[in-house]
């Protein structure tokens, strides 16, 4: 029987997070997956629910969560509800975010059995979880879909002047039709913390299993990063998977109650690996 427990969890500036882990009752200490969402994503995007729901009958323990600043809110948990949240957001926080749901899962206190996890990290979440792999040790394994090989793909390079002189930034969600803000802030501490936050210098420096997972039909983040992420890494593998866009051509709201093809492929190759 697959179940799904909730919770909250503070994360950067004690703002709340909203987490859940899907799981199998009869596996209640499966190894655990810890899955890190992009930029202008959360936690129940599209088909997120199915993936852990399938990652709970193939072994695992599926926890994902909401960034404290992804723009969502408590009480509005699939919406971008609070774009001051938004703007607030840097990197250095997220990667603070990921540290407190890591600490929440290895604590003890909440979930059993947990003293390493593995990474999943989609497009922004999958640098972030790329520096966490290096820095932290109880990352055992590490998977990334469609993840970026640096941030400032993120944004049009020659944007960034008159970002400077502005102080905020708006960029449209396709989807919502709102204009996201992005503060100055989130540039400055990228440039503050060029070392950490330089994707492929970690990528080189990680010595965990590492999967690296991508699309050839990529638009947003073209198979070129995970190309450039290989070469910082040489001892990743790579899967290329023919015929996926950025979401493995999943969509937000998804009403299928199976996984695209795509995804579907995406997660066998991972559970493959990590079950190694």
């Amino acid at each position: 029987m697959i179940r799904k427990n909730n919770y909250t969890i503070p994360g950067a500036k004690g703002r709340a997070m909203l987490a859940d882990i899907t799981f199998d009752h009869a596996n209640p200490k499966a190894p655990l997956v810890i899955f890190a969402h992009g930029i202008r994503g959360f936690k129940d995007w599209g088909a997120h629910n199915l993936v852990a729901e399938y990652f709970a009958q193939n072994g695992f323990r599926f926890l994902k969560f909401n960034f404290s600043h992804n723009g969502t809110t408590t009480d509005h948990p699939t919406e971008f509800a609070d774009l001051i949240a938004f703007g607030d957001n840097t990197f250095s926080m997220e990667l603070e975010d990921l540290n407190a749901v890591i600490n929440f899962a290895c604590g003890g206190s909440y979930i059993p059995a947990v003293r390493e996890v593995y990474l999943i990290g989609h497009s922004m979440g999958g640098g972030i979880s790329i520096i966490k792999t290096a820095e932290d040790k109880r990352v055992a394994k590490l998977v990334t879909e469609a993840a970026i090989s640096s941030f400032y793909n993120l944004w049009p390079k020659q944007a960034e002047a008159q970002w400077k002189l502005q102080g905020v930034m708006y960029l449209p969600n396709s989807r919502t039709g709102q204009n996201m803000p992005y503060k100055v802030s989130l540039l400055n501490d990228l440039e503050n913390n060029a070392e950490r936050l330089d994707i492929p210098g970690k990528a080189a420096q990680i010595t965990q299993p590492w999967l690296i997972v991508h699309g050839d039909e990529d638009k947003s983040v073209p198979l070129s990063h995970a190309k450039e992420l290989h070469k910082a890494q040489p001892n990743a593998g790579l899967v290329v998977i023919n015929g996926a866009d950025h979401v493995f051509n999943a969509t937000h709201p998804y009403l299928e109650t199976t996984l695209p093809a795509q995804l579907k492929e995406f997660c066998d190759a991972s559970i493959a690996f990590l079950q190694k």
